[in-house]
């Protein structure tokens, strides 16, 4: 059975996909942790949330905010890897600066990464958990790899493949770990595209709240297994 008391830690959630998602697993009754860069917009954003949602400053990027959010989170039973950034949209991959590669495989491979690294072991330890990384269309090679944004599309891949590395490491232990394609979304990332992310967080809560017999290490869209 699903359990709302527990607690919900959101990367990346004072806007978009994450904010929203805060907002739907609040509304079942799970204590939420809404976290951003600066803690300002963290706050804000947990007070626009509703009552006892917290704002927490994590950077995925930096080492010691990350450590410091796991102390100040205390036990995190659901962690949605939702942080990400979309630097070389409209770039070819022959000629992409590789400075913009670098960082987003930096924030969305190694920050995920990161913050999987500080939240997993608790949720082992304690026999429950589910880890959620939202993912993409770009980075599915069924889908055909999207040559418009190389580097963000290389990083989703690797999202994928840390989720099937997690989740098999992870086996058995009552951790759940999926990657979300959420589809194409209206954000600050791609205001023109077709869905809310109201929308997308119908299918992140889905991953984020799976019974104890649901599946791990796979890729889905609409609450459905889709191939890599």
């Amino acid at each position: 059975m699903l359990r709302p008391s527990k607690q919900a830690l959101v990367t990346g959630a004072n806007r978009g996909i994450g904010r929203a998602v805060c907002a739907a697993l609040h509304a079942r009754g799970y204590r939420v942790i809404v976290t951003a860069r600066r803690t300002g917009d963290a706050q804000d954003t947990a007070d626009a949330v509703g009552p006892g949602a917290r704002g927490l400053a994590l950077d995925v990027t930096d080492p010691a905010s990350v450590a410091a959010a796991r102390v100040a989170a205390g036990p995190v039973d659901i962690l949605v890897n939702n942080a990400g950034v979309l630097l070389d949209f409209g770039k070819a991959p022959s000629a992409v600066p590789l400075e913009l590669v670098e960082s987003e495989l930096a924030v969305n491979v190694v920050g995920t990464w990161r913050v999987s690294q500080a939240f997993i072991p608790g949720m082992v330890e304690r026999g429950w958990g589910r880890v959620v990384m939202v993912s993409s269309g770009t980075s599915a090679f069924s889908n055909g790899l999207f040559p418009g944004a190389p580097g963000y599309a290389l990083s989703k891949t690797g999202v994928n493949a840390l989720t099937v590395l997690l989740a098999r490491e992870t086996s058995g232990t009552g951790v759940l770990v999926n990657a979300v394609n959420p589809g194409l979304v209206g954000t600050r990332m791609r205001p023109d595209a077709p869905r809310s992310p109201a929308d997308a967080a119908v299918e992140v809560v889905w991953a984020a709240t799976l019974p104890d017999d649901g599946p791990t290490g796979g890729f889905f869209r609409a609450g459905r297994r889709i191939d890599w």
